[in-house]
């Protein structure tokens, strides 16, 4: 990355804080659907009637699989919006009218491959988990329904990218909500069941509902794009010129997401392995970080946004603007839902279970998910602006470092002297701690002499 040999004269002056928060106010909206989502997941199924802690427990291994599955066939969503983004700053968006078709086969036939394959092995890749008797057999339950949603889930994702990309977060936004109040009613009714008409389906009903809400979500993603867009879903060929680049990017990115989600795999698999109530508790301490993530990942996006349009237009002082604005903005709203859930500490808990020993564990740990927020705010920042600068190198090396240099030896030193879930969360604060400050130290090289 060598931007700042290229001294162009560009704009000093902020970006507003209103441009701002326009693109970023419905990714934020957008962004939390997906973890709130999970959240009323878990906590509906911590709340059944029968055996509540195994089915929490099931869902909260087989919802980390699928997600890490999504995670990494998702990528492209990330390359898409960069490519689009840099095409619109130069006002060339009609040079790539046949991109997000080409992208989006790809990744829905990967996406019906991965299924077929995984539904094979599911129990096997359960056990990896150290799962076992009824958490097993309900984790199979679940993942054999969800996952033939993972098609629309990859549909949905890569629509998102093309939006994005033309700076435009209102219609994921609308997508978003609708696809999140539809799940959280079906959960109600799939679940528990409607005496008299419906039957309570337990996890399985959970499973249903997301299938549903994840259909109707994919069906309007369609309808925008050809309204709302200028793209549509003809598949032509040959392939466009910059699904090279794009299939290099999302590459890198999949190989990032990989070691991400090894990070992700450990921290589940030693909870798996200390009992089932300690599984219970990292599940609903994971869903809250991953509520932070995502409300975070709403001003991440704008940097993934904005950074790759002001790139296209090789405005490189306002990318160093932009960075120290959505820094500001991030730390502020984490230390801002961390003082709301230092007030309700307790009752957070109770959403999710009633049984005292999981409970209990989750409050000893709870302290530290809170007091690691800024730390991820600006971790994710510059995961949102290097994404958005195509950077998808520098992403993966950073992750590998952080995850094989940090997470998995803090994990092991913590279970070796028996530190259980406090090893798993001591080691995801020391992964956030490099993530960032790798990308922190990177960036300040690169943009801060072009301020200069």
């Amino acid at each position: 990355m060598n931007y700042v040999n290229i001294r162009a004269l560009n704009q000093i002056s902020k970006i507003s804080f209103g441009k701002i928060n326009k693109l970023a106010i419905p990714a934020i909206i957008s962004g939390i659907a997906e973890p709130l989502l999970s959240i009323t997941d878990t906590a509906i199924v911590g709340n059944i009637h029968l055996n509540p802690t195994e089915a929490l427990a099931a869902v909260g291994i087989a919802g980390s699989f699928i997600s890490a599955i999504v995670w990494i066939l998702a990528q492209t969503r990330s390359a898409i919006s960069a490519i689009i983004a840099q095409y619109y700053g130069a006002g060339k968006v009609d040079k790539i009218l046949d991109l997000p078709a080409q992208i989006i086969v790809i990744n829905i036939a990967l996406s019906l491959f991965i299924y077929v394959v995984t539904i094979f092995f599911v129990e096997n890749i359960f056990e990896l988990y150290n799962a076992s008797g009824l958490i097993l057999d309900q984790a199979v339950s679940y993942y054999k329904i969800r996952a033939l949603g993972l098609p629309f889930t990859l549909f949905v994702f890569s629509v998102f990218g093309v939006f994005r990309g033309l700076q435009n977060t209102f219609w994921p936004m609308v997508i978003s909500i609708l696809g999140t109040a539809l799940n959280i009613g079906l959960d109600f009714i799939l679940v528990f069941g409607v005496e008299g008409y419906i039957p309570a389906m337990n996890v399985e009903g959970a499973a249903w509902a997301s299938i549903i809400a994840q259909g109707v979500m994919a069906l309007l993603a369609f309808i925008l794009v050809l309204k709302k867009t200028p793209f549509s879903f003809r598949l032509r060929f040959p392939f466009n010129i910059e699904i090279k680049r794009l299939l290099s990017l999302s590459f890198n990115l999949i190989i990032r997401t990989i070691s991400l989600n090894i990070a992700l795999y450990m921290a589940n698999a030693y909870a798996t392995k200390y009992g089932a109530h300690y599984i219970a508790a990292q599940t609903i301490a994971f869903q809250i970080w991953l509520f932070f993530a995502f409300f975070i990942d709403g001003y991440s996006s704008v940097g993934n946004i904005m950074s790759g349009k002001l790139l296209g237009q090789k405005n490189y002082v306002q990318i160093w603007n932009l960075s120290k604005q959505l820094n500001t903005y991030t730390i502020v709203i984490s230390l801002i839902l961390g003082v709301i859930c230092f007030s309700f500490y307790s009752p957070i808990g109770r959403l999710f279970s009633k049984d005292p020993e999981v409970l209990s564990l989750f409050s000893s740990i709870f302290w530290i998910v809170i007091l690691m927020q800024p730390i991820n705010a600006i971790t994710f920042v510059f995961d949102g602006i290097f994404k958005g600068l195509a950077e998808a190198v520098t992403l993966r090396n950073t992750l590998l470092a952080a995850t094989f240099l940090g997470f998995v030896p803090s994990l092991l030193l913590g279970d070796y002297f028996d530190l259980k879930l406090y090893a798993i969360w001591i080691a995801f604060t020391v992964w956030m701690i490099l993530r960032g400050g790798i990308l922190l130290v990177i960036f300040n090289k690169t943009f801060l002499p072009a301020k200069r």
